[in-house]
């Protein structure tokens, strides 16, 4: 009977110690950083989808270059638009809607303000312009809140002339290089000089720079990053005899032995 006992007594101590150490390594296990199945999913950048989580967050929210914030020519952000002379530009006002008016940037870069008199906003963009109208009325109203909106402008466009089969005034609605410039108006002709192409840009009302391209070489290498992009209001002209010799800068006046001045 007592060996029975005793026996019992053994097994009960071994099942004690079985259960104890069980449970040590248990705990050993949850204190070991071994994270279980789901934590280490939620943890690890490949267990989730779309831009959220680890490294993946901070590329959602600073996509590099993609977010319009660099080179236009990579899509980056194009600068705000600046008033030119002929812009009608619409204003109206939160509290005075008496004073709401349509103006138009005469030729000398001003406008005729209602009860203030002339300002000048040519150059400025629609916040800048905003800002001089509320300056303007200061001394007629108490803090004017003013409101504007560009009802009509003259759109950008290049002018291409010469030996082309379209020559012409086009406008710039993209990106566009001299090259495309030159299909875009309906190509070479024959007896074009296409190895003395001109860019014209107009830099006032007095001057002109001058780029002369071999838009031939390029076109034969595929040389194309030697090739312009066109800025509003720029000529190209293709000539049909050889140009010997042309200045950098040239006033308009002396630009015409190559063009019409009238095309700038």
């Amino acid at each position: 009977m007592q060996k029975k006992m005793k026996s019992r007594t053994r097994l009960v101590g071994c099942a004690v110690i079985a259960l104890l150490a069980l449970q040590c390594c248990s705990a050993a296990f949850g204190q070991g950083g071994v994270p279980p199945p789901d934590e280490s999913r939620l943890a690890s950048p490949s267990g989730l989808t779309g831009t959220g989580g680890g490294s993946g967050s901070s590329k959602a929210a600073n996509p590099g270059r993609a977010d319009r914030q660099g080179n236009p020519l990579l899509g980056g952000r194009h600068p705000l638009y600046r008033l030119r002379t002929s812009d009608v530009v619409q204003i109206s006002f939160t509290v005075a809607p008496e004073f709401d008016q349509t103006l138009t940037v005469q030729p000398d870069g001003y406008v005729m303000l209602k009860d203030v008199g002339m300002i000048e906003v040519e150059g400025l963009n629609l916040d800048e312009f905003v800002r001089a109208v509320q300056k303007a009325y200061e001394g007629y109203l108490h803090d004017p809140q003013v409101a504007a909106a560009l009802k009509d402008f003259e759109h950008p466009y290049f002018v291409v002339g010469g030996q082309v089969a379209k020559p012409g005034k086009y406008e710039l609605r993209s990106d566009t290089t001299v090259a495309e410039a030159v299909q875009i108006a309906g190509g070479l002709v024959p007896q074009s000089k296409s190895s003395q192409v001109v860019l014209f840009r107009r830099v006032n009302d007095d001057l002109v720079e001058t780029r002369l391209l071999n838009l031939k070489q390029m076109l034969k290498h595929a040389q194309l990053r030697e090739d312009a992009h066109l800025q509003p209001g720029d000529l190209v002209f293709v000539p049909q005899n050889f140009i010997s010799k042309i200045a950098p800068f040239l006033t308009r006046p002396s630009a015409s032995m190559y063009v019409n001045p009238t095309q700038f």
